[in-house]
């Protein structure tokens, strides 16, 4: 398998515009893999480093992982969407079933932190969490609570992850 490297300046733009539909955010903790279908997040600078900043639900079994193993990669289809990768990825738990082999996701080995990428997902960017800031929805807007913390103490935490490798996977 092999990589072209990116600058993450260059695939900022095409890693935004995905957030709309939904890219992976996947974690590892000892042996298990973990990747969860996320709508939200940040790329850009922070502390003069390049930086992703996801946002993850308290109650997720991705925050666990995380903070665990505080790194994740951000996995970006760039050749269209698989639904049924979308479906279990987005709407099941890794708690309760190996949610990679029963999406048919390939892993690929990655360059510099623990996690790996994904085949069919290409664009990659591998983070090591610089910061992990538990958001507090009690002050925000009651627009913006009701639509989107309906169930009490669900927060999201933020988690700011230095981009330390990004790349295209190739076959």
């Amino acid at each position: 398998m092999n990589k072209k490297k990116l600058n993450y300046t260059d695939c900022a733009d095409v890693v935004t515009k995905s957030l709309r539909r939904g890219a992976f955010l996947t974690t590892k903790n000892g042996d298990k893999v973990n990747s969860m279908v996320i709508g939200w997040g940040h790329i850009g600078r922070v502390w003069e480093l390049p930086v992703f900043i996801a946002y993850v639900r308290d109650s997720r079994y991705t925050r666990e992982m995380l903070d665990a193993n505080p790194e994740f990669t951000v996995n970006v289809p760039v050749n269209g969407y698989e639904r049924n990768a979308f479906a279990i990825c987005g709407a099941r738990s890794g708690r309760d079933m190996d949610k990679i082999e029963a999406a048919g996701l390939t892993l690929v080995e990655p360059e510099v932190v623990s996690v790996p990428g994904i085949k069919e997902y290409p664009l990659t960017l591998e983070c090591r969490v610089l910061y992990r800031e538990e958001q507090d929805a009690s002050r925000l807007p009651e627009s913006i609570r009701s639509k989107f913390y309906s169930v009490e103490n669900d927060d999201h935490i933020a988690y700011y992850g230095e981009i330390v490798a990004a790349y295209m996977i190739e076959d």
